[in-house]
């Protein structure tokens, strides 16, 4: 297992260290991009400074405003549609229209209704995480085993508790795979969110980097995006594993 690690480790090492020489030696400019040792000692101040929690703090309240809501908003109409047939004709066809809209291109409109304070940032979250909850969840539903279904009716388990102790837990795998997109698009779209007249988050703190063309704190901001993507992704797959211990695979560890 270590010597995977480390074998694994080595073409990211040599990228970092190829990236510094070439910084060094000029043939990368600072101006166009900073050297990993820049980036590191920008990142170390800003830690130092509290910069980076402050506005950390204040990315990850919008994200979880956001994702709470999208959440929210997917399972009830995911379960909606995926349970009765008539939810399903008054839930999908919308759905599915809006979902073929580029939810980025709507940040002029949300601007008009929701000013540009807080709300249009939480908005766009909440619109892009909605889908992938929604399409996983109306899908992990319908793929229910029938034969499952069918036994717990012969068991005597009324409409309700079918619901609650075989369809729910037979889609809650779906659910999960839903939660991973939805956070990948929940990190995206406050990349995008953060430039609405912010004053504050790491897409601010990019954007003031940009004015003063400092690649290295642009440079943080990314990395920081990219941590925080790849912390909620393996947190989701910690819950799953844990969830579903029992569940065989093909995969040995």
């Amino acid at each position: 297992m270590a010597k995977a690690f480390y074998a694994r480790a080595i073409a990211p090492l040599l990228l970092l260290l190829a990236w510094e020489m070439a910084s060094r030696t000029g043939l990368i400019p600072q101006r166009a991009l900073a050297s990993p040792s820049s980036v590191l000692g920008a990142l170390r101040d800003s830690i130092l400074s509290g910069d980076i929690g402050r506005h950390l703090f204040v990315s990850l309240s919008r994200v979880l405003a956001g994702l709470a809501i999208g959440v929210t908003t997917g399972t009830i109409l995911g379960v909606l549609a995926g349970l009765s047939r008539l939810g399903e004709l008054a839930i999908d066809a919308p759905m599915q229209m809006l979902r073929a809209l580029p939810f980025l291109a709507l940040v002029p409109l949300f601007i008009l209704w929701f000013g540009i304070g807080e709300q249009p940032k939480i908005a766009l979250i909440a619109l892009g995480t909605t889908f992938p909850i929604y399409l996983n969840l109306f899908s992990g539903i319908r793929g229910v085993d029938v034969k499952l279904v069918e036994a717990a009716r012969s068991l005597g388990l009324n409409q309700l508790e079918l619901i609650f102790h075989i369809i729910l837990p037979g889609a809650l795998p779906y659910f999960l795979v839903g939660l991973r997109y939805a956070l990948a698009v929940a990190w995206l779209s406050l990349v995008v969110a953060e430039q609405i007249n912010a004053t504050s988050g790491i897409g601010y703190l990019i954007m003031q980097a940009r004015e003063f063309f400092r690649t290295d704190m642009i440079v943080v901001g990314l990395l920081i995006y990219a941590f925080l993507g790849l912390a909620t992704d393996l947190f989701v797959r910690a819950i799953e594993r844990h969830a579903f211990a029992w569940r065989p695979s093909f995969v040995r560890s």
